[in-house]
């Protein structure tokens, strides 16, 4: 693998993009079908509305590099070319009689298997929900169904959403699409491996802990966690009910951007969704020709000092480094913060995320849900638990440190991750090692903040085993506008190009020979 390329300059950046030099900027119109699959959700889409290619097509070439990628990935635990051709079919059928489909017209889209799909089996991950299939969809998917979109299939992930590697699933393992020797992250870690290696457009995930943001860091694409409320959470196979948001993963941030506009917003049928208008997340994300010379001028952003010392990786420190000259050379102010209950939200996390999930998982009992076992006494087949408050005094204070800290600021960095992705099986008996990795992440949850996860570089360049680093931003709640707006600016102008991995580059040439 070359190693990636980093330009020295946004000034730099700025001539070579004019001068079209730069390989694949995000924003660049390609055509999807015949011959690449590059392009992001605006040039798939605006090709389908415009009647440049048709939604059979797109679909049927993603399907197409779905299949040939799934041998080396297992990105995914259903998928039914049918069923998604249908939903293709549909859609050209309805712009063929001159109707607007919607802003998502086309876009092939997978969805995490917590998120319930009416007609496409819903498992978790677990083989406990094996043969349930849903009769309607999670309020997330409808709503991605009626902005047009179509779904493909669903991806693999931790059982339940208890992981942090796509390991432990209950059918198969996920591999990283950068290197299949590598675990993709989780617990939605074939969302973010599939959206990685092409296989979709763009993926659903949620996110209890860090599940949509690990794994973006690992894959090296984008995840937004939005502010726990923002996205209905109805459909979602609960893990602990106040702590999962449904967030997007996608191949940019104008693309995650479209994708949150259409899933966000009131539903009645979940209460802790805020009654908060919904923005058009992409109105404000500015293509880099119209930027100024210093787009964060006047802008205060902050690091995490807990987040970036002991037992963060020698490469992703160098990655985060980089990353914060250039917000600076960009105009930003940026200083370092202390959060002193930060390493203390760990702990308390999985005291209140174990309490809920043994509360919710209890429903799993064989009789109303899931596999029924054989039991001769109905003690025995049921399965009780109760909600626990402990953790609530240190979720208060871990909130009120960052609430304060984004009353000064306008936005708080750190790592995605303390480290790149480690090696398949490597910290699978060592799991309070990989539990240790939740630390950058963990604490959003429990303050119901929104945060993006984007590339900001790669580790191990010198060994040619690059692997990326993911960044995150994490901003006040209901910010996510403000927040897409400095991701978008930073990835325009960043030169970080996330060159296509390995296993994508050789299905997609043989598929093409």
């Amino acid at each position: 693998m070359n190693p990636p390329h980093t330009l020295q300059s946004y000034t730099e950046m700025r001539v070579l993009r004019t001068t079209n030099i730069r390989a694949k900027p995000a924003d660049m119109r390609l055509s999807l079908v015949c011959g690449s699959l590059h392009g992001p959700l605006h040039a798939a889409r605006d090709q389908v509305a415009r009647r440049g290619t048709s939604a059979t097509e797109l679909t049927t070439a993603y399907l197409r590099q779905l299949h040939s990628a799934e041998t080396q990935l297992q990105c995914f635990l259903a998928v039914d070319d049918e069923y998604a051709l249908r939903q293709a079919a549909l859609i050209d059928s309805r712009l063929a009689q001159g109707e607007d489909v919607g802003p998502l017209a086309g876009v092939p889209i997978a969805v995490k298997d917590n998120l319930c799909t009416q007609g496409l089996q819903t498992t978790a991950g677990s083989r406990g929900l094996h043969g349930f299939v849903p009769t309607y969809d999670a309020t997330a998917v409808a709503r991605l169904r009626a902005a047009g979109a179509v779904v493909l299939g669903k991806t693999n992930m931790d059982e339940f959403g208890m992981g942090s590697s796509c390991e432990n699933s209950g059918y198969q393992p996920t591999f990283n699409p950068w290197d299949t020797k590598h675990v993709p992250g989780g617990s939605s870690g074939g969302s973010a491996a599939a959206v990685a290696a092409k296989q979709c457009i763009a993926a659903l995930g949620s996110d209890t802990g860090g599940s949509i943001r690990q794994p973006a860091s690992f894959c090296g694409v984008v995840g937004v966690k939005p502010t726990y409320g923002r996205v209905s959470r109805n459909g979602l196979v609960a893990y602990a009910s106040s702590l999962d948001c449904v967030g997007p993963i996608a191949q940019s941030v104008a693309d995650a951007a479209a994708v949150l506009t259409v899933i966000a917003g009131s539903d009645l049928a979940d209460a802790t969704c805020s009654q908060k208008p919904v923005e058009d997340y992409t109105a404000g994300l500015l293509p880099l020709d119209n930027l100024s010379s210093k787009p964060l001028a006047f802008k205060r952003l902050a690091l995490i000092q807990e987040a970036c010392g002991e037992g963060v990786d020698a490469g992703v420190t160098a990655a985060l480094a980089g990353a914060v000259r250039h917000l600076q050379e960009l105009g930003a102010e940026v200083e370092q913060v202390s959060l002193p209950s930060f390493a203390a939200g760990l702990p308390a996390y999985y005291v209140i995320a174990l309490s809920e999930a043994s509360s919710n998982l209890s429903r799993y009992d064989g009789v109303r849900f899931g596999q029924r076992g054989a039991a001769n006494e109905l003690k025995n087949m049921y399965a009780s638990s109760r909600h626990s408050g402990l953790g609530s005094e240190v979720r208060t204070l871990v909130r009120r440190e960052m609430n304060m800290a984004l009353g000064r600021f306008d936005a708080l960095l750190c790592p995605a991750a303390p480290t790149t992705a480690y090696r398949v099986g490597e910290k699978l008996c060592d799991p309070l090692s990989m539990y240790k990795g939740d630390l950058m992440t963990v604490n959003l949850n429990l303050a119901g903040l929104p945060a993006v996860c984007l590339p900001c570089g790669f580790s191990g360049q010198a060994a040619g085993n690059a692997l990326p680093v993911g960044m995150q931003l994490i901003g006040r709640a209901f910010g996510e506008a403000d927040l897409l707006k400095l991701a978008h600016i930073y990835e325009q102008t960043s030169g970080v190009v996330t060159i296509l991995p390995s296993v994508f580059i050789e299905s997609a040439s043989a598929k093409h020979d």
